[in-house]
């Protein structure tokens, strides 16, 4: 009976924690890659209804509100160039990926050849995830 009771507040307390790679102050670590150059998408409707534009600075993220403003930071370079994009549309959905930027933003990230970096994300405005249709 002590050992059940025990196990259910142990579960408990564990489902209260927050995610691993999320920290109390709305940041986010892992590997970003990007989309757009030569695969497509230019020019499609994003999640949100926006015109994606392979060259400007937006980004797809799984569960971030569409919307919202991050700041990336590329922890790879010795720089740590960054960079303030808008979350726009869903992904990337490749397995250990965080994020996925423009390629305008890789380009100014610096991993635009690389194909991913180690980023770090901080959330600067939560977003209303709201859909407008732009056409």
């Amino acid at each position: 009976m002590i050992k059940n009771l025990i196990s259910i507040i142990v579960l408990i307390l564990l489902s209260c924690s927050p995610s691993p790679r999320y920290t109390s102050d709305n940041i986010i670590y892992g590997v970003a890659s990007h989309y757009g150059h030569n695969d497509g998408f230019d020019g499609q409707l994003t999640a949100n209804g926006e015109i994606f534009d392979q060259h400007g600075l937006s980004a797809a993220h799984k569960t971030l509100p569409l919307n919202s403003w991050v700041k990336v930071t590329n922890l790879d370079r010795l720089t740590k160039p960054s960079v303030k994009l808008k979350i726009n549309d869903r992904g990337p959905y490749i397995k250990g990926r965080v994020l996925d930027c423009s390629s305008g933003a890789a380009k100014k990230l610096g991993f635009f050849e690389q194909g991913t970096a180690n980023v770090k994300i901080e959330v600067l405005k939560w977003g209303d995830n709201k859909y407008y249709k732009t056409r």
